[in-house]
């Protein structure tokens, strides 16, 4: 690591510790030729997959985007800001996990539907309505029924595939 005091090159670690809840090493450097210390820090730099549109088209991942669909599903809805933080951060985390240089916009739509869900089933509905575009009020109802049918049940909230088939219909229910 290159000195900032003097530009010399020679410089040495003198204590290493963990932050940020272990995502960051800080490190104390002093350099070897005018003995000046200074602090680095050290962290993992991923490279966000590129998201591919439904038109073919290839953007890169936007964070504000995503958080500015948050907030609009969520709008006058009682949910804390932490919990929209931590619900981009996870999404941001699967980005990252699925280890591709691009991912489908679809898929990430996917799963703003499952962390919006477990944030709040009005902003849920919300969402899904635009994002499915759905046609008619029996649409929207469907989705209603089926999100009170599966409460009743006490299904799982990340697994439910709202309104899509095995076919990836938005309308069928996989059954034939």
């Amino acid at each position: 690591m290159r000195c900032p005091f003097c530009k010399a090159e020679d410089t040495r670690v003198v204590d290493s510790r963990l932050v940020g809840e272990g995502e960051q090493v800080r490190r104390r450097r002093e350099c070897q030729a005018c003995s000046e210390r200074f602090t680095t820090f050290e962290m993992v730099d991923l490279v966000t997959p590129r998201i591919i549109k439904s038109d073919g088209n290839r953007q890169p991942y936007d964070e504000s985007r995503l958080r500015r669909g948050f907030l609009r599903a969520l709008e006058k809805r009682p949910v804390e800001t932490e919990y929209i933080d931590a619900a981009i951060e996870r999404i941001r985390h699967r980005l990252h996990a699925t280890g591709e240089r691009e991912v489908p916009a679809r898929e990430l739509g996917e799963w703003v539907m499952d962390e919006l869900r477990n944030l709040d089933e009005v902003a849920y509905i919300r969402f899904a309505s635009v994002y499915r575009s759905f046609q008619d009020v029996n649409a929207f109802r469907e989705m209603v029924e089926r999100m009170e049918q599966d409460t009743r049940l006490g299904r799982n909230n990340s697994q439910l595939q709202l309104l899509t088939g095995e076919n990836g219909d938005p309308y069928s229910d996989g059954q034939s």
